[in-house]
């Protein structure tokens, strides 16, 4: 851990750019298993983000986010949480999902518009929130409820950069400080809000120093290093439940795709930015260390490329073999009780689809 110069600002790296280890690592470091699972958690998350783009390159996908190159943050947190915490995302969010129990098939059918994939059985999960920044205040709602019902869970919450910069934003990180909501804050900083690069956002020196104007830590991690990721993480999750202490982590990683598939990062991004930032990559560096550990070897690496590769195949079937929904759906999720105007209009439809199917 280092401290930022003038605004004490705590930074958290384990594992550097050549898969060194810091001597002050945690635990979580030596332990094969736990990193093992990461490493492959990371491997699969990187195997859909390919096989998405594709499938919206061939029309049968809608607009998709890449997280290529920022697999470690979501791996990371979502490893972090547990069960009955409640986690409150954005959208790029797969890392943690996969872990949330939320299936690859489901992924997919949302970004394939359809909502069902959208909705999580048994889960206190938010769904996907796609206005920037609009999830942070539905996290402080539901870390009020924690608190207010006396639960020891905590809330997490991600947004990117340019979502700092919403009004949404400070008002949830103003209502976590004065209420001492048991949430965590995450800013997936991939220097990019859209096509405005991190340098034109704001002129604070860095993201994390937000919290101290709303009365509570902040801090960053090298958003390529999953040790210091889940480690980081954890550690302010256990704040906040046993503490009511909410907490920012901002985590800095560098946008290795478009900001969507509908986005031409070439129109503005500088031509060298991306191969540069490929040299910090997160899953390159934790295979190298689990490596040098003994742990891991070219054998393992094809048998796990092909499992994934299998995995995400399966479930792009399952997506593409889903049946749609019924027009008359449009009418389902808007009231408890259908106002007798909209019954007409659903019958009318259900005679539509019986005759022309």
């Amino acid at each position: 851990m280092k401290i930022i110069d003038r605004f004490e600002i705590p930074y958290y790296q384990y594992l550097d750019e050549e898969s060194h280890l810091a001597e002050d690592a945690p635990p979580l470091a030596r332990d094969t298993s736990a990193l093992l699972h990461l490493y492959r958690l990371m491997v699969l998350v990187r195997t859909l983000d390919t096989k998405a783009i594709t499938l919206q390159r061939t029309g049968k996908l809608g607009t998709y986010p890449s997280t290529r190159g920022q697999e470690a943050i979501f791996v990371g947190v979502g490893n972090a949480l547990e069960k009955n915490d409640v986690f409150v995302p954005y959208y790029r969010d797969v890392g943690v999902l996969i872990q949330r129990g939320v299936k690859l098939s489901q992924i997919l059918q949302f970004w394939g518009g359809d909502e069902r994939g959208n909705s999580y059985v048994d889960s206190r999960d938010f769904p996907f929130s796609v206005p920037i920044a609009s999830q942070t205040l539905h996290a402080a709602g539901a870390a009020y409820a924690l608190k207010y019902h006396q639960e020891k869970q905590a809330v997490v919450s991600i947004c990117g950069d340019g979502g700092t910069s919403e009004g949404d934003f400070y008002e949830a990180l103003n209502v976590a400080g004065v209420w001492k909501l048991p949430i965590v804050f995450i800013i997936a900083n991939n220097q990019w809000a859209i096509s405005v690069p991190r340098s034109q956002q704001t002129a604070a020196h860095t993201l994390a120093q937000k919290a101290i104007a709303a009365g509570f830590n902040g801090e960053q991690v090298d958003g390529n290093d999953i040790i210091a990721i889940q480690h980081r993480t954890a550690e302010a999750l256990k704040n906040a439940r046993e503490k009511g202490e909410p907490h920012l982590i901002e985590m800095l990683c560098y946008r290795q795709h478009d900001h969507t598939t509908a986005d031409d990062a070439s129109r503005y991004e500088p031509k060298d930015a991306r191969p540069t930032e490929w040299k910090k990559e997160p899953v390159a560096r934790l295979r190298k260390y689990l490596e040098q550990m003994g742990s891991w070897d070219d054998k393992q690496e094809e048998a796990l490329q092909t499992a994934c590769a299998q995995e995400v195949d399966q479930a792009v079937q399952d997506y593409l073999q889903l049946a749609p929904q019924p027009l008359t759906s449009m009418f389902d999720y808007l009231y408890a009780q259908l106002p007798h105007a909209y019954l007409e209009q659903r019958e009318l439809l259900e005679e539509m689809e019986k005759t022309h199917g």
